[in-house]
């Protein structure tokens, strides 16, 4: 036994000596770390320099399993169970293409930073000893990434779908890290059934509405899940929901990982298919959030008592033919706030055009009607790498 340890402890010393040794020779080749880091986010509205903006080509139907049907509404299943694995409608994908291009173009006239994830083909099935499933899509930054200071956070996801679509913005993150960021991967679940409801009802709005009221999801507590676009940054303060993809674990796994210096406050809503606070609670300035009236805050009464304005957006104005599949018409308030003083905002949106004037905010206006349908506005196809902002505290 003990020459047995002592070969293992010679081996093991060995490998240190050779992986410092290779440490030294890396050292003299790697560029030093600059000194200004190219990540630096800490709010939704300090200005927007740096953007990473999401892509719609080879974006795919997901699979029509449990946790997209707790998610979706029940007039598009039959669209699910008929191209759950495909490709959306082709025609559709091309003009959403073509407006996230234009989107982009006006990011850049307003002096916005643009990156974009690679393009990857989600078509592409996979197996892993738990599930098998095809991939959706690169389209929604907010939904993965999340900034922080100067680190940027991978979210586990709690789609089976989206399993493996951080690959897609690996590159762009490899290189934030290279140039001085912060780099963090929540633990990534394993996404075997026990951490979905397999019996959740969910055929009526009335038994979503109940289930939501008693904090019951078709995610369980397994294991730790959440999606970024659930977490809302106003400075030292974080706001998180319990929704059907991100449950109490992963807002723990949060807290716990961002340390004291950072508090995680969590909200509830009287939503009936909760998922992704940016379509109802929207922050979009040191103590100005739009409050979707549809679905209240039951924590509102703290935010009055902060001093906070608390702005209802108005009924959106997408007609009810144009087919959201993955969404909700109040994707009209998911609005990117380019600094306090500008937004970009749906053209189509007049009235919401007009809140944001009465507000003495100035709207940048784009059409990105046909990429709502794939599940987003502009704050869901965006995230925001760097804003010209400090550490502040907004919530007392």
């Amino acid at each position: 036994v003990a020459r047995a340890a002592t070969g293992w402890v010679q081996k093991a010393f060995q490998g240190t000596s050779a992986a410092v040794a290779k440490e030294d020779t890396m050292s003299k080749s790697v560029d030093p770390v600059p000194d200004e880091c190219p990540v630096n986010s800490f709010n939704e509205w300090d200005t927007l320099e740096e953007v990473i903006v999401g892509r719609a080509e080879n974006a795919c139907v997901p699979p029509f399993t449990v946790e997209v049907k707790a998610n979706t509404y029940e007039k598009h299943w039959p669209f699910y169970q008929k191209y759950g694995g495909q490709l959306f409608p082709e025609e559709h994908l091309k003009k959403a293409v073509s407006e996230i291009e234009e989107m982009c173009n006006i990011l850049r006239l307003e002096g916005v930073k643009v990156r974009r994830p690679e393009p990857i083909d989600w078509l592409t099935h996979y197996k892993t000893p738990d599930f098998d499933s095809t991939g959706l899509y690169s389209a929604m930054p907010r939904d993965i990434l999340l900034v922080v200071g100067n680190e940027i956070i991978e979210a586990p996801m709690a789609w089976r779908s989206r399993f493996f679509e951080y690959r897609a913005y690996r590159p762009l993150i490899k290189e934030y890290f290279s140039k001085g960021a912060k780099w963090t991967t929540a633990p990534k679940p394993t996404m075997a059934d026990d951490l979905y409801d397999q019996e959740y009802p969910m055929r009526t709005v009335e038994d979503r509405h109940k289930l939501a009221a008693q904090g019951k999801f078709v995610t369980t507590e397994f294991e730790p899940c959440f999606d970024a676009a659930d977490f809302m940054r106003a400075g030292r303060d974080i706001f998180a929901q319990r929704s059907q993809v991100t449950n109490y674990m992963g807002i723990e796994w949060m807290r716990r990982h961002l340390g004291p210096e950072y508090r995680i406050h969590l909200l509830s809503f009287k939503d009936p298919n909760p998922m992704h606070i940016d379509a109802t609670f929207n922050i979009i300035g040191p103590g100005l959030v739009l409050s979707n009236p549809d679905r209240p805050c039951h924590q509102i009464e703290m935010f009055k008592k902060a001093g906070w304005t608390i702005v209802q957006p108005p009924t959106p104005l997408i007609p009810d033919d144009h087919p959201l599949w993955m969404s909700s018409k109040w994707l009209s308030m998911n609005v990117l706030m380019l600094d306090e003083k500008r937004v970009l905002v749906e053209s189509n949106e007049i009235s919401t055009q007009k809140m944001f004037e009465r507000l003495g905010i100035k709207t940048i206006k784009a059409n990105i009607r046909h990429a709502n349908s794939l599940g987003g506005g502009f704050h869901c196809w965006t995230c925001d790498i760097r804003r010209r902002g400090t550490l502040e505290s907004y919530f007392n």
